[in-house]
């Protein structure tokens, strides 16, 4: 049987959120840069030769950040009341499902240690926990959407 539930999205929410994952994220590859770098086999000097958009990968990071923000902020409300507990296990959830089960078949097939698996997973964990408390504390709704959920 589908139940209706209502899932407001808190578009403020949703962005002071994924601004504060995307500042986390800055603070842990700053002090995790080196064993970042060695995980991937490269060095500082390396990556400015490559010549990549540092441009591009910041507003690639910083629209994951929000595509994130979203899909917590409704995992949580999808999921029962929204609460921050409610939401910190929707991001400890979701990171253990989604995301550590992502990167770490893929570092089991490349070879690649635990290690960097942490440092690049880690951050995700943490940020994902405070997404979740961020969105289920913040009770102010915006728009709503209503869909069928079973």
């Amino acid at each position: 049987m589908l139940e209706t539930r209502k899932v407001r999205l808190n578009y403020l929410a949703i962005l002071v959120s994924a601004l504060v994952y995307f500042g986390m994220q800055a603070v842990w590859f700053t002090v995790f840069m080196t064993d970042w770098l060695e995980g991937i086999g490269k060095t500082a000097d390396q990556l400015h030769q490559e010549g990549a958009s540092v441009v591009l990968a910041y507003v690639i990071g910083f629209a994951g950040a929000l595509v994130m923000a979203a899909a917590i902020s409704w995992f949580t409300q999808m999921t029962g009341k929204q609460s921050v507990i409610r939401g910190i296990l929707v991001g400890i959830v979701a990171w253990i499902g989604f995301v550590l089960t992502t990167w770490s078949a893929e570092y089991a097939f490349e070879e690649k240690g635990l290690r960097i698996l942490m440092v690049n997973t880690g951050i995700s964990l943490i940020g994902m926990v405070v997404m979740g408390a961020i969105q289920g504390a913040w009770k102010a709704k915006s728009a709503t959407v209503t869909v069928d959920a079973i």
